[in-house]
Parts: structure tokens; sequence; C-alpha cells
């Protein structure tokens, strides 16, 4: 699947606001062919991959004062939810979180974090492919069968270890606000300044 294609899903499933993002999301690939569900769901993993960086990881840290594994999973589709022009912000430069109105107007999550959480914390758009194919083909788990059969027919590919990029201690806030400054001076609090 091509980029623009995805994101064009992404968006559509973004505009449809009368329903939580990974229903909409589920909803608009249903309409796919199979083959299509599967094409994006690799898309999404590939967009997903590309910020899979301490930086990003370091923003994600800051806005919400901790970032486990799982979490920093979540956030990446959470990031994605947001739609493509905020995405390649983001990826651009993480910092750059400080402008979205869920965390600069609240100054990470000062005003409503369930608001903020919900926005950032996209656990289950990871599963929007998988509940799109067992809901078009009305068999539960068909999804992981028609990956391992698509895999199993393409040539096989070492899994290298993604570049993460420099990675440095998210404690240390000397270090979070010289690297992620505008995120930082939202979300530190003044008190810890030397």
């Amino acid at each position: 699947m091509e980029t623009d294609e995805f994101w064009t899903i992404i968006e559509t499933a973004r505009a449809a606001t009368e329903k939580p993002f990974e229903e909409a999301l589920t909803d608009v690939l249903a309409e796919l062919p199979l083959g299509r569900i599967l094409d994006f769901d690799e898309r999404f993993e590939a967009v997903h991959a590309s910020v899979h960086r301490w930086d990003v990881w370091a923003a994600s840290f800051l806005i919400s004062g901790w970032c486990s594994d799982d979490g920093f999973i979540d956030f990446r589709a959470g990031l994605i939810s947001l739609g493509r022009e905020w995405f390649e912000r983001v990826a651009g430069a993480p910092d750059s979180l400080a402008d979205h109105p869920l965390v600069g107007g609240s100054g990470c999550g000062s005003g409503s974090v369930d608001e903020l959480e919900e926005a950032l914390l996209q656990e289950d758009a990871t599963y929007a492919a998988l509940w799109a194919y067992d809901r078009v083909t009305g068999v539960k788990d068909s999804y992981h069968d028609a990956q391992e059969a698509r895999a199993a027919s393409r040539p096989k590919c070492e899994d290298a270890e993604p570049d993460m990029g420099e990675k440095w201690d998210f404690e240390d806030d000397d270090e979070m606000r010289r690297r992620l400054p505008r995120l930082a001076a939202l979300c530190l609090d003044e008190d810890d300044e030397d």
C-alpha cells in the first residue's frame, strides 16, 4: 500500500468523530478487500516502526511522566491516529508535540489527562486491521493465518534491529531540557531546576 493511500484511510477514520478512532478505522478497513487490509497493516507496521526512536520515546516520557515498552507502542499508534501532518511533524522533531493543543494547552496533562491519553495512547488502533479482517471473513483469528501465509510466500529476510538513535537518561531533567526544550518547559517542574 502506498503512503498516500495509507494516510487517506487514517484521515477517513479520523473524520468519523462519532466513534472512537480504532472503531472508525476498523469500519473503514472492513470495506476493503482482504488483501488490502493486510497491505494496510504492513504499512501501519512500517510507519509505526519509523518512530521507534529514543527521542520520540523521550517525548512520550515527558508528556506522561513515564513510558513503558508497551506504553511506547501505544504512543506511536497514537501519533499515527493524530494524522499525517502531526505524525510527520513529530517524526521530524519530537519537541514539536509542544504545539499540539492537547499537550501545549494542558501543560502535559495538567488539563484533561483522559483526553490526552485518549489521543496519544492508542493501543486498540494496533488491532484495527485484525478486527476488520475477522469481521469480513466471519472467522475469529483468520487474520493471523492470512499473515502467516503471506509471510511464507515471500523471501525470508533477516530482522534488523532498528536504529533508535542516541539513548540518554530520561530522568536527567537537564538532558531532557537540552534535547526537548519546549516539551521540557511544559512538562518538567520548575522546582526541579538546579
